[in-house]
Order: C-alpha cells, then structure tokens, then sequence
C-alpha cells in the first residue's frame, strides 16, 4: 500500500531519525537481489545507523534458499563496523564455550554501492523480537522471575564468552539489544507470503522507497536470548575519554573518567535487571529540579545504595574531586541516604528469597571494579541457580 498524499508530510521509519538525510540510506527495493545473490523479501526495521531487511540466500544449489537477515550499515564509516564483527564471527569458529551460540554472529559480509557512497552488509540468522519488545508485551511491561532467571543465565553466559574468549567488553548491554532466537521457520515464510498478499506501506519519492517495517508473528516456542549490536563494543575496555554504556547504566569508573574494562558490562547488566525485572530504574540519574541527566545526583544515587566509595578507588582520577573530598566524603549536595536502598527498592521478593537476590546484585554493583564478581562466577550463584535452569 503506497501512502497517500496526506501521509507524505508524515516522516515514518528512518525519516524520524535526528539529522537523517536520505543520501545516507541505500535505496533498497523490495524484491531487488544483493550482490546476485540475496533476494530481499521485506523490511525488519531501522536503527541508529543501519535498516534491517529479511532476505532470501539463493546461493543454495539443490536445497531450499535460507532466509536470513541482511543489515545495511548506512554510516560510510570505513571498514570499522565490519571487521569489528568480522572478528567476532571468526573467533567463534573453534569455540566450544556454551556461550557463543548466544552471541549474534555474522555469516557473511559483502558490500553495494549506493548514489552517494558504499555501503556495507552484515548477514544473520533471522531472529525474533528484542527482550525490550517481549517485555512491553505485558501489561505490567515486566519479566517474570521464572523467565528472568533463564534470560540472565544465557545472557551471562554470552558475556563470559565475550569477555574470556573475544576479549571484547560490550559496552551497551541493553534490553534492545537482546534478541530472542528463532526455530520455527514457518513464520519467516508467513512473513513473505504476508508481503506478498498485502505490502508493506511505502512513501515512494523519485529516487527512492521508504518502507514501513513489517513484525515477524509470534512463534509457538520462544527460543533463548541472543546478545547483538556490537558496534559499540571494544577490545578488553578503555579510558576516561570514551562514551560509552547509556546513562542510566554507566558504571561508576566511567562517570568518574577512569580506564575501564570487562567488569563495566557486569553493573550494566545489575541496572538492567531492575528495568526488566519491575519496569523501573534503579539508577534515574536525573536532578529532580531541573528534570536533566546529572552526573552529580547518578553518583549521590550510588553512595545512598552502596556506601562511600573506597578512597583508593576515588584516587584513581582527578574527575572524583568534583564529587567528593579527598576525606571522600560526598560533596554533590544531594544526601540521598534516607530515601533510597536496594531494599526499599526492592519489591518482588521476601525472606531468604529477597537476600538471595539483593547478594547476587551486590556482587555486580561494587565500587570497585576488580571486586565485582566476573560472568563465570555469577554463573554459580545461589540466586540464579535456586531453581536450576
């Protein structure tokens, strides 16, 4: 169904994007074939930076053409999206570690030329819908503590594989980039056959489409998460100069501008937990006066949930000056120590269950990075083991 006039003073997909300019995008058409090879048959979604597109390999011989998902990065960034997953995907080929069939891996890459510059192409095994999405499927838009121990099993186990093997630290673990895998391939041929009967909406423009993305339908069997979107993440970690981690998530050595290294994707993951397990932040790290992301309250919000940071830690960077004295005493002016606790915060657990949870978040959520508990050793603990997986 192409839009009617109306609808063109709509921006959709892509278009909504800060600063998009469509020279940026390669102008796909559904149908076309990639590199002879790659048929697309509709369009997933969009990002930041790429569009993600479901597509035939007829590249298959006597077998039956695999549908797999062709992402376009739309950067013109050089070769450093690429070859960053690139060394993913060869470091996994002599694996045997249980966590790298939990890391979204790239079959393939290949590149096409656009109007205005090259753009480079990542082929995946089609997957699901993100964590995030699956969540907002409840009405509570929160996990389940039967679903939420098996998410967090899978996913800690990718991160020891990520970390111990690839030598790589995320960077920006989320729940959207958590996706849920995908065995039943029934759906992905609904998925055509529904392009087929009834086409996506598009904006049609002289020099190009802009497509509506289509949903894959739920499958009968929900297969376990898959950690993606790697283009942020960096080989064993960084300094104080790097962006890195969203806000909300940002371990206490980044906003103080230490180097930082895989110990960053463990309180990551710790604040995530509570955004899946109760639809809440654990940390707002917004001045509630003047309702903007503030570094000076994100760190009075650590400090009333852990305690005063050791003062070998605050030694480590000039930046800690900002929010402490060098007694290490906080000196943000925001006293939070009466208003907020992990206990108080949390609320779906009691009794032995309740402490059992709170240790496991603890042994993520440390001053110090090097006394934080690793991917492998959170593995075994008493929490997310009390009902086997």
């Amino acid at each position: 169904m192409t839009l009617g006039n109306d609808s063109y003073n709509e921006e959709i997909e892509e278009e909504t994007l800060p600063n998009y300019n469509p020279l940026d995008f390669y102008p796909i058409r559904i149908g076309e074939i990639l590199v002879a090879r790659y048929r697309i048959v509709g369009k997933l979604g969009f990002g930041a930076n790429s569009t993600v597109w479901l597509a035939r390999d007829m590249e298959y011989g006597s077998k039956k053409p695999n549908i797999l998902t062709t992402t376009i990065d739309d950067r013109f960034s050089g070769n450093k999206f690429t070859s960053l997953l690139k060394s993913i995907h060869l470091r996994t080929i002599e694996s045997d570690h249980p966590g790298q069939k939990h890391i979204r891996t790239c079959l393939g890459t290949f590149d096409i030329q656009g109007p205005a510059g090259k753009h480079e192409c990542l082929v995946h095994k089609p997957l699901w819908q993100s964590l995030r999405a699956f969540q907002y499927q409840d009405d509570e838009r929160r996990l389940t503590e039967e679903l939420l121990r098996p998410v967090l099993f899978y996913l800690l186990r990718s991160v020891d594989y990520l970390h111990r093997e690839c030598r790589l630290v995320h960077t920006d673990i989320k729940a959207s980039n958590i996706m849920l895998s995908l065995e039943e391939e029934s759906v992905l041929e609904a998925f055509e056959s529904d392009e087929v009967a009834n086409p996506s909406e598009q904006k049609v423009y002289s020099d190009r489409i802009v497509y509506q993305s289509r949903a894959i339908r739920r499958p009968k069997a929900i297969g376990p998460p898959i950690l993606c979107d790697f283009g942020l993440a960096r080989i064993e970690g960084g300094s104080g100069d790097d962006d890195i981690q969203p806000a909300i998530y940002r371990a206490p050595e980044v906003l103080l501008d230490m180097n930082w290294t895989y110990s960053a994707d463990i309180w990551n993951i710790a604040a995530m937990i509570w955004d899946i397990l109760y639809n809440k932040h654990l940390f707002d790290a917004y001045n509630p006066v003047t309702n903007k992301l503030s570094n000076k309250y994100h760190i009075s919000e650590m400090v009333a949930y852990l305690g005063t940071p050791p003062l070998s830690f605050l030694e480590r960077s000039e930046t800690s000056w900002k929010y402490f004295d060098r007694a290490g005493r906080l000196t943000t002016g925001y006293d939070l120590t009466s208003k907020l606790s992990l206990e108080s915060r949390e609320e779906a657990f009691e009794g032995e269950k309740k402490k059992q949870f709170l240790n496991f978040i603890r042994s993520m959520l440390r001053w110090d990075p090097g006394t934080r508990l690793s991917a492998l050793e959170l593995l075994s603990d008493p929490w997310l083991n009390d009902y086997g997986i």
